[in-house]
């Protein structure tokens, strides 16, 4: 399943410390720029199976995939290929990262 999830909604996951996965999914540069608090940098490239199968190990876990902003598809690829691997607790932060920082949001550099 994927599901979608709001700023609001995974700002509460975090301060909750409640027990899931956030991946970034951009190149490590972009990653390295900033990211948001907790998160793990997997680039959805050739070995994006491989990686997140490392990162992520519990493939029941929930696991909350970013990119850059809403105009930005790495992240939609990603959970369709997490969800091939047999992920079954997925969702799509579409605002990214450039959504959080603009709401005010904290980040890690």
């Amino acid at each position: 399943m994927i599901g979608f999830i709001t700023t609001d909604d995974l700002k509460k996951k975090i301060d909750s410390k409640e027990d899931f996965a956030l991946v970034e999914v951009l190149g490590p540069e972009t990653f390295a720029e900033f990211h948001l608090p907790g998160a793990v940098n997997v680039p959805v490239d050739d070995t994006f199976e491989e990686h997140i199968q490392k990162v992520v190990p519990d493939k029941n876990k929930s696991v909350v995939v970013y990119c850059r902003d809403i105009e930005c598809h790495a992240s939609a690829k990603a959970t369709r290929r997490m969800e091939a691997l047999g992920y079954t607790t997925l969702f799509e932060y579409h605002q990214g990262k450039d959504g959080w920082k603009a709401k005010g949001m904290p980040v890690e550099r």
